[in-house]
């Protein structure tokens, strides 16, 4: 099978390459950095020069592959409204090349959008926020539209994603602790983020794009939910700093644009995408790899 992979030089997109390649898989790789796609390349993938800006570039990495799996996006939190946004504009230029066809759209989500039963985990079957009340249901907005005009899409469902470099959200949360001297949460603490690692969940993008299921919802879910004390905790022991409770009323003083995130609970399930694809995680876990943490500023 031949994959069209946008972001294929980011944090999940390079492992997702080089997972698809390693199980028989052709990959065409979108990289708009000439010297990533040196890296690109050298994994063992055709590059595609562009940016997710350009429709017909999108369009013609789409029309070159038996599938696409789209993981590129503005990871730039301040700007998270209109970051999704733009990548509503991007599926729908993608499903505008793979209309028609069977070729498989796999598209990127996050968990929290299906948190939407109080008191239980997100769950892939679970109704969605709609994009005004989380911006980044956006993407599967988007991937609604395209399934109704005979694209054969199914939607990946990020958790907190991480080795010792990069965790999602917790990433920018440790800058924030560097940057106050302290580790806070909120409360008690007791608000829960799932995590899963960067290999489980690019195998999990390889079973998604070959299983080619249309409508279909996976969650990338290796833990259903690790408590905020305890990440913040973890957090604090590696870097020397002290951690604190911190009331509700201070969310936003001290946490910024992440107290969208900060002090909600987002455990999600994967257990029915466990029982449809055979995935079972085998990587580290998120506790592990904060206690790894590089030390330099």
């Amino acid at each position: 099978m031949r994959v069209f992979v946008t972001g294929a030089t980011g944090n999940i997109g390079s492992y997702v390459v080089k997972e698809l390649i390693a199980s028989g898989h052709q990959v065409l790789g979108l990289s708009r950095s000439k010297e990533k796609a040196v890296a690109l390349a050298a994994a063992g993938a055709e590059v595609l020069h562009g940016t997710i800006e350009d429709a017909e570039i999108l369009k013609s990495g789409a029309s070159q592959a038996d599938g696409v799996i789209h993981l590129a996006f503005n990871h730039d939190f301040s700007n998270f409204v209109a970051n999704c946004e733009d990548d509503r504009r991007v599926i729908a230029t993608l499903a505008s090349a793979l209309a028609g066809t069977a070729k498989p759209l796999v598209i990127t989500s996050g968990t929290p959008i299906a948190n939407t039963v109080p008191g239980e985990p997100a769950r892939e079957d679970n109704a969605i926020a709609g994009s005004d009340h989380h911006p980044r249901a956006a993407s599967e907005e988007a991937a609604i539209l395209a399934s109704e005009i005979g694209v054969n899409v199914s939607v990946v469902r990020l958790p907190q994603v991480h080795d010792p470099l990069s965790q999602g959200l917790i990433t920018p949360l440790i800058e924030i602790f560097r940057q106050k001297g302290v580790c806070a949460y909120v409360g008690e603490g007791i608000e829960r983020w799932p995590a899963a690692h960067f290999s489980d969940v690019a195998r999990l993008y390889r079973l998604v794009v070959e299983r080619a299921e249309p409508n279909a919802r996976y969650h990338a879910v290796a833990e259903e939910g690790v408590a905020m004390r305890d990440i913040a905790e973890a957090i604090g022991r590696r870097l020397n700093l002290p951690v604190k409770s911190i009331s509700r009323e201070e969310t936003q003083d001290y946490f910024g644009w992440l107290s969208l995130f900060a002090g909600r609970d987002m455990h999600a399930s994967s257990a029915k995408t466990r029982q449809k694809l055979g995935w079972e995680p085998t990587g580290p876990k998120l506790l592990d790899d904060l206690a790894r943490l590089p030390l330099g500023a």
